[in-house]
């Protein structure tokens, strides 16, 4: 059975959706890559994507994702999302994210992922504490 790019957007988004890295990151290539351009480095490899994307998880347990829209290609994906959730630090998140996602053999191969920084970083900030 051939797997197609929208299949695959579909698995992996549940993937996210579950907050399961494992999961996430057995949809990847063994070389993938993963880059949240946001001022980190890309990571590569399913370990070092799987951490990632566990420490995600860990910053914003409630972390969801709310589709804009979204353009399947035969080896590509880009998909817009509202990202929504309550920090750790106790700030509410609301960032937009855009994910360009390219495919091969049935799987992730890269994974490049764009998000309002400066409104991430605010969300993820220890809040301030009123002396």
């Amino acid at each position: 059975m051939t797997v197609t790019t929208r299949d695959l957007f579909e698995r992996y988004h549940s993937c996210w959706e579950a907050r399961d890295p494992d999961r996430i990151a057995e949809l990847h290539t063994d070389g993938s890559v993963f880059h949240l351009h946001s001022g980190q480095d890309p990571v590569r490899g399913r370990a070092a994507i799987r951490e990632a994307a566990a420490g995600m998880f860990e910053l914003v347990p409630d972390l969801a994702f709310d589709s804009v829209s979204l353009r399947v290609g035969e080896d590509f994906w880009v998909a817009q999302f509202k990202l929504t959730g309550t920090s750790t630090a106790g700030a509410m998140v609301d960032v937009d994210l855009m994910d360009y996602v390219l495919v091969e053999d049935g799987a992730v191969k890269e994974k490049h992922s764009y998000v309002d920084g400066a409104a991430m970083q605010a969300a993820l900030a220890p809040a301030e504490v009123n002396a």
